[in-house]
């Protein structure tokens, strides 16, 4: 299903003053713009994106007309799976011409059935009551797309007191901003009368996104009327959390998804050399293991921070001693098996054909357990693993295998097979478990976490390898979102708070 998102545009430094109409910020170099679009986004698609920039000189509609600032291509998924789910690109297009920057952001709109509970205090608020203290409460304000606000919550009163105490309080985000994180929620606060001629104490604007960074120093206000008072708000507490959790949310608020490919090198894939085979490396075109892992890394590599991903094969001889090994890495570097992105498996793929022996037999556990190693280190919900196995042939260790899955199940974890050429794959359709749950040695997996398809399914008639190739990763990753929520419930775990953008941050690391 598709989740709707909010996307939004910034400028830095895009080398001209824009002048103009609608969709246009008058004179700056650095434009925030507004505007926010909604798409409709898919996690197993590969949406593209291009943005392109104008310096509006005239009212004509024509862009021709108009100075070109430059432009970025990009995917929704790249947005999305940036830290914060914001993505700073450099603007291109105008050879030898630094043309700037440009910042955009992502937040999910959905249904918005988020609730939050939150407290706030207060300390030397103005006192208003000739004979008294004063009797404070807030009085909370959505923002509205004409610039006005619309009253959407108001605290208790607390009685006779300069440093009150609220009551923690919940809401529905939707309530609060309107599903939109960025939004500016208005606060005011007054001193209670009985006559209703409530004294106005002072008021702070803030957002949900910066309430969901909790108790700190960012979330303390200055509060008063005149702007000589030392009164300050502080946001005590919250607590963000969802009726419904939702995919996005948790790639959002930083959990990073880890992609390891696994390749079938068993001989039954035929000799490499010769054109049956189905590693055969054509000049011409990609072979069903590069097709595969393409479709899928592509779409994946968008979540993964710094785009290197351990590449392992099994069912070879290695030299020099040429043993059977069911784990053995791509790039031959058994310290660093990581690949730089899709290029580089695709590069560590092409070499090992050349330097290892097809033989057998074909063995999943190896590799299961390998990745089950590194997701069992990490189950705060900060880290998802996905494993992508491609074979050809009908699996031999049938019984070690589903002990792994099951295993493999408690943990963060999924698993994709994808079935290349024409063998019977009935076993995998048992490993995938979606009419009867698998189990081992009595045990029954905890969640469904293996999704098998045969690549030959999806061959388009005509030839179209790039229609096959997103039929194929649309099919297989359409269940990772569910899977990755079930872990989640299954642990209680919440999204975390959105993290403070420093433009010193770094990315995430792969585990080593």
């Amino acid at each position: 299903p598709s989740v709707k998102v909010h996307v939004k545009v910034t400028c830095l430094s895009s080398g001209s003053d824009s002048d103009g109409g609608e969709k246009v910020i008058d004179n700056t170099l650095n434009p925030d713009f507004v505007r926010k679009y909604i798409l409709d986004y898919f996690f197993e698609e590969k949406q593209n994106l291009r943005f392109d920039v104008y310096d509006i000189d005239s009212k004509s509609p024509d862009l021709a007309k108009h100075d070109f600032l430059g432009q970025v291509f990009c995917t929704l998924g790249e947005i999305v799976g940036s830290p914060a789910s914001r993505l700073e690109k450099p603007l291109g297009g105008i050879p030898g011409k630094k043309c700037g920057t440009i910042i955009l952001s992502a937040e999910e709109l959905g249904n918005c059935r988020d609730y939050a509970t939150m407290q706030f205090c207060a300390n030397k608020l103005d006192k208003k009551d000739f004979f008294g203290k004063s009797d404070p409460f807030m009085v909370f304000y959505r923002s509205n797309e004409d610039g006005t606000f619309t009253i959407c919550h108001k605290t208790e009163v607390v009685k006779n007191t300069l440093n009150p105490v609220w009551q923690p309080f919940s809401i529905p985000v939707r309530a609060l901003c309107n599903g939109d994180y960025d939004r500016t929620i208005k606060v005011e606060v007054y001193d209670w009368d009985r006559d209703g001629s409530h004294d106005f104490i002072g008021e702070f604007t803030t957002s949900f996104k910066e309430l969901c960074r909790g108790e700190n120093q960012l979330n303390v206000y200055e509060v008063s009327a005149d702007k000589t008072a030392n009164t300050v708000i502080t946001f005590r507490a919250a607590d963000l959390y969802v009726k419904t959790t939702s995919f996005s949310l948790f790639i959002c608020f930083r959990t990073q998804i880890h992609f390891t490919v696994a390749i079938d090198f068993t001989a039954s894939n035929g000799n490499p050399s010769q054109s049956t085979s189905l590693h055969y490396m054509n000049p011409y075109q990609m072979n069903a293991y590069a097709m595969a892992l393409k479709a899928v890394g592509e779409i994946i590599q968008d979540y993964d921070s710094d785009k290197m991903f351990p590449a392992l094969g099994f069912g070879a001889k290695l030299p020099p001693d040429w043993r059977v090994s069911h784990e053995f890495p791509l790039n031959g570097n058994v310290d660093n098996p990581y690949c730089n992105g899709m290029e580089g498996i695709l590069e560590a793929y092409h070499q090992s054909l050349k330097t290892v022996q097809l033989y057998g037999p074909t063995n999943f556990a190896p590799v299961v357990n390998h990745v089950a190693r590194y997701a069992a280190a990490v189950q705060d919900g900060s880290q998802y693993f996905v494993l992508l196995i491609i074979t050809d042939g009908v699996i031999s260790d049938m019984a070690q295998t589903k002990e792994a899955i099951v295993n493999a199940a408690k943990l963060p974890m999924s698993i994709i097979i994808v079935g290349v050429g024409q063998a019977e794959f009935d076993a995998m359709v048992e490993l995938d478990g979606d009419d009867v749950r698998i189990s081992s040695r009595g045990k029954v997996a905890e969640r469904d976490i293996v999704q098998f398809v045969p690549f030959r399914d999806y061959m388009d008639r005509t030839g179209n390898h790039v229609l096959s190739m997103a039929r194929l990763a649309k099919d297989v990753l359409a269940e990772i979102p569910d899977q990755l929520i079930s872990y989640m419930k299954s642990r209680a775990i919440k999204p975390n708070p959105v993290p403070v953008y420093s433009p010193s941050d770094e990315p995430l690391s792969n585990p080593v």
